[in-house]
């Protein structure tokens, strides 16, 4: 192979082609250096039929410079890449650059220093390298990443190097993870669970694509019945991915995967420091990196021999990349698992209506776990309409709610209250002239968090000094708290109850595996008798002793207009009700409401899921909005409101005539400024015989932009923000 075709990792460019030099030896998928004028870029060979370009008369093809000491691509993960860029209209070179995520991991082998603390102290003890030494403490990384943990300046760390508090130690980037023993302990599983999981397992040893939904009730063991499809790719050789939402789910998992397999599995997310991505990079690529349990990100690793793959609280919004390529990991699942022929599981206790209509069309099988495990009951549901039981004056938690928080507290069992709102208050305002603090950089108020004393956006994370005095009058002891957050919900119950220990958890405060490690610890120690948690704790959690859960405002979800408002709501409140009453001890939750009418609430109350689906199905069905019909927006923005509105008329002006294809818009988004730009949006909904992403791609092609506008693409969006 004299010449290649590349897939170079710049979307600006196209696929370039390169003459292969003697002695060089490369394949489809081998990840090359590539000269671009006196730069060198990184690319990937790729089948020049699979990848139309301009053909370059061979006298003037470039040489490759080298070949990166990684193993090439695979196919299925190309096909993986091509269908990504294809059906969310993203460049190719995007989809490609997250299968090429750990940019240390492609120089080959190598070793590292990293520093750790040795227990001396430096002949002069400042207050920052107190604070230093104190956050470091049983911590090692390289100088760059410990003082991001220690927040301070690299200079304070190299400083205690030369004075000896810290020293070098030489790592192997590459040494290999303990191993994962299929059959290191046995785990009794209900007839239900033993049958769903030779289903499963048998699936695993026929090595064929076949789609599951586990569709089981909250507390029924979906976890433990997946381990043993788990443990039968294991004993295969073969590796195994796990999708989890959230960051602060991955340390409950990994105590019960490592009390079933003897090991803990391999990671994969955006906390990890540069050496543990490599680390895990390698490995996966190599084989040696058995199971691995990660974010959505990890479905472009380059698995050498993957076996299966499992999609855990398949429902959650999170699986939705927002940025970048706007993907969804739970489709993107599918279809690796489609292109690897390998099964996939989907495992939910409420499942995503398209997948439940997915399996109704029996193109997914369907798996049932009715029932909780070990006899536990699910707990018993009513509302309190807060129209009629209000809460005290400045107060939001109703009397019956506190009531019954009280009875768990004398009982020694534990309670739960969500809002799914962090910080104290959702807006802050000056009583003597109105002002209200807003973001410079989005259309968003500033969220007040009174425990770390700042006002904070959380769309963009900026963030300011809650300010004694108004900053518009100058007046003092004038602003006001409006609504309810955590925080303020936190410290009614510390006013109602004195009593009472309580946690706020949110992505705040359980911003790392280790906090959400100590946070289980202290719930399964009984050191907490009240949680107060956002959408955080709705999953995952497994507390025997929480006996109550309490839904401050169910109807919060309900607002904004949401395609899938309804189903989000639903979701998120059967969720947080599932964590009561999992050991044997009944569970109760009472959902605080303003509209117990409402189809969502009353299915919930009634614990009706099924009439709940069956409504929504239909008002889906009849709105030709998916699964029965497909949405997408286009998403034009700049930093200057003149130039993204003129940009978005100009694209509007060549809007495409397409049958059953309605294009709303151009109008503001929602979020009409969202981090410093100015953002308008057309809204696409079609049926599904329309070719969508040809249409997109063929009216986006007419039109060219000034350099400062972008335009983004969102097929099957979550966010109407």
């Amino acid at each position: 192979m004299n010449r290649v075709r590349c897939l170079v990792l710049n979307a600006a460019l196209g696929p370039l082609d390169y003459r292969v030099p003697d002695g060089m030896e490369v394949e489809p998928g081998s990840v090359v250096e590539c000269p671009l004028g006196p730069r060198t870029v990184i690319g990937i060979v790729w089948e020049a039929e699979r990848l139309p370009g301009t053909e370059v008369p061979a006298e003037k093809l470039r040489p490759l410079r080298d070949v990166l000491p990684v193993p090439p691509l695979s196919a299925p993960l190309r096909r993986l890449i091509e269908w990504t860029a294809d059906y969310y209209v993203a460049s190719m070179a995007g989809v490609a650059r997250m299968a090429l995520s750990s940019g240390g991991a492609l120089k080959g082998p190598a070793t590292m220093t990293e520093y750790r603390l040795t227990g001396g102290m430096p002949e002069r003890l400042t207050p920052q390298r107190l604070a230093a030494m104190e956050a470091l403490e049983g911590e090692q990384a390289n100088i760059r990443e410990l003082a991001g943990l220690a927040g301070v300046s690299e200079g304070v760390l190299r400083g205690l190097v030369n004075q000896g508090v810290l020293e070098p130690v030489e790592v192997d980037c590459d040494r290999p993870y303990d191993e994962a023993r299929p059959d290191f302990a046995h785990v009794e599983l209900s007839p239900e669970q033993a049958e769903a999981s030779a289903t499963l397992a048998e699936a695993v040893r026929k090595a064929e694509f076949t789609p599951f939904l586990l569709d089981g009730v909250t507390g029924s063991g979906k976890t433990e019945t997946y381990f043993e499809p788990v443990a039968e790719a294991l004993r295969m050789g073969r590796q195994v991915l796990v999708l989890l939402p959230e960051i602060a789910l991955t340390e409950n998992f990994l105590h019960r995967f490592e009390e079933r397999f003897g090991a803990a599995p391999v990671l994969w997310h955006s906390s990890l420091k540069s050496t543990e991505r490599r680390r895990a990079y390698r490995a996966v690529a190599s084989g040696s990196a058995q199971v691995v349990v990660g974010a959505r990100s990890a479905l472009f690793l380059p698995f050498r021999m993957l076996g299966l793959i499992v999609v855990d609280e398949a429902h959650e919004v999170s699986f939705k990349q927002e940025d970048g390529v706007r993907y969804n990991a739970r489709d993107v699942a599918v279809m690796r698992a489609h292109f690897e022929k390998v099964p996939v599981v989907l495992a939910s206790a409420t499942p995503a209506l398209e997948s439940l209509q997915m399996a109704e069309s029996g193109i997914y099988t369907k798996i049932d776990l009715p029932s909780r495990f070990g006899g536990a009951e699910l707990p018993a549901i009513d509302t309190i309409d807060l129209t009629q039981e209000k809460p005290p004056h400045g107060m939001w938690l109703a009397q019956r709610l506190v009531d019954g928080i009280e009875e768990r507290l004398a009982r020694g069992e534990q309670s739960l209250l969500f809002l799914n709102r962090r910080g104290y208050a959702p807006l802050t305002l000056c009583r003597n002239c109105g002002f209200r603090f807003q973001c410079p950089n989005c259309s968003a108020w500033l969220v007040e968090h009174r425990f770390s004393r700042r006002l904070a956006c959380h769309h963009c994370g900026h963030e300011t000094p809650s300010p004694n005095a108004c900053p518009e009058c100058g007046e003092p002891d004038c602003l006001v708290a409006c609504g309810p957050g955590v925080e303020r919900i936190a410290d009614e119950v510390a006013e109602r109850l004195p009593d009472a220990r309580v946690f706020v958890a949110t992505s705040d405060t359980l911003n790392s595996p280790g906090k959400a490690a100590e946070f289980i610890a202290l719930v399964e120690a009984g050191e907490i008798d009240v949680i107060v948690g956002t959408q955080l704790v709705t999953k995952g959690f497994h507390f025997p002793e929480l006996t109550l859960v309490g839904v401050v405002d169910a109807d919060l979800g309900l607002e904004g207009g949401d395609l899938r408002a309804g189903e989000r709501t639903y979701q998120q409140v059967a969720q947080v009700a599932g964590r009561a009453g999992r050991g044997s001890k009944p569970g109760e939750v009472l959902i605080q409401t303003r509209h117990p009418e409402a189809s969502v609430i009353a299915a919930l109350a009634a614990g009706d899921r099924d009439a709940f689906y069956s409504a929504e199905t239909e008002g889906r069905r009849h709105a030709g909005a998916p699964p029965f019909g497909r949405w997408a927006a286009i998403i034009i923005s700049s930093e200057d409101d003149a130039e993204a509105r003129e940009a978005a008329n100009r694209l509007g002006a060549f809007r495409p005539q397409v049958d059953d294809c309605q294009i709303l818009g151009p109008a503001p988004a929602p979020m009409a400024l969202l981090r410093g730009r100015y953002r308008y949006r057309f809204l696409i909904n079609a049926r599904r015989s329309v070719q969508l992403q040809d249409v997109i791609r063929g009216w986006l092609r007419q039109v060219d932009h000034p350099p400062g506008v972008r335009v983004a693409v969102d097929v099957d969006p979550y966010s109407f923000v």
